[in-house]
């Protein structure tokens, strides 16, 4: 219980734009290069009082800020940096449950909301923040197979909300409004304590597959479903019970429909 502050540097560059098929999107000639640096401040309480079927209240509230740099790719334009959109996930988090040589399992759901709070241009393609609403509930577990070897799964369902302004794109063909589709997205990680209560090793990665299509003025567009894997070597290092670094490195592969790249994480985490 208590509370949390965590902040994450993230480093996300793509040379590939994808389409449905997973192809290039732009023509052979295009040398496209998007470059995203992404600072997220989060702020989360964790209660020490039971609400739910012994789960304990709390709040999760994150701050992005975003930068984006597209090149050789006409005519897709960034909008430069900017704020991102808010979100605020209050959330259920369940008591370990203990064994003999320490915990078993521990789980929590969280009610994330994506509030369009971030810098957004219409005449732009690729902004810091969406232009609308998302809701993004999730549930979270983490298994000790060992009281050293850990597995861990985030599995979320995305929902998201219309977009009055649209995109030039879906102007020029009529669009008054957008909806971008509904998906499954997840998040895994197993890991090793090669020094217990210090040092973690182990892999993680995230899935994303858009399972409607995104309409447009109420009608589905064809071939708009999004889709990305991917994996790659993560580690913790703890300083104290109270403060924690995070590195993660992601390398992403079978996108259709968005860029396919590289992510670099570092996060730290304090517990006041």
């Amino acid at each position: 219980p208590g509370l949390y502050f965590t902040q994450y540097l993230q480093y996300w560059t793509a040379e590939d734009l994808t389409d449905s098929n997973g192809n290039d999107l732009l023509p052979a000639a295009n040398n496209e290069d998007l470059k995203a640096w992404i600072s997220l401040s989060q702020f989360i309480y964790q209660s020490d009082q039971e609400l739910m079927l012994g789960g304990k209240w709390g709040i999760d509230v994150i701050v992005p800020m975003v930068h984006l740099e597209l090149s050789d790719a006409p005519p897709l334009e960034d909008n430069g940096g900017g704020v991102g959109d808010i979100l605020v996930g209050p959330f259920l988090q369940w008591d370990p449950i203990m064994g003999k040589n320490g915990p078993i399992f521990m789980h929590r759901i969280e009610l994330q909301m994506i509030f369009p709070t971030g810098k957004y241009d219409e005449d732009r393609e690729l902004n810091p923040g969406s232009n609308f609403f998302s809701f993004n509930p999730y549930w979270a577990g983490t298994l000790f197979i060992t009281p050293r070897l850990t597995a861990t799964t985030r599995i979320h369902y995305l929902w998201n909300a219309e977009n009055d302004d649209p995109g030039r794109a879906y102007r020029a063909q009529g669009a008054q409004d957008t909806q971008a589709g509904q998906a499954i997205h997840a998040n895994f990680a197993a890991a090793y304590a090669v020094i217990p209560n210090k040092f973690r090793l182990g892999v993680n990665g995230y899935y994303l597959k858009q399972i409607s299509d995104t309409q447009l003025n109420g009608n589905d567009v064809a071939n708009t479903k999004e889709q990305v894997f991917a994996i790659g070597p993560g580690m913790v290092y703890s300083f104290s019970q109270d403060n924690h670094l995070f590195f993660n490195a992601y390398f992403e592969t079978s996108a259709e429909n968005r860029p396919e790249g590289n992510r670099f994480n570092i996060r730290w985490v304090h517990h006041f």
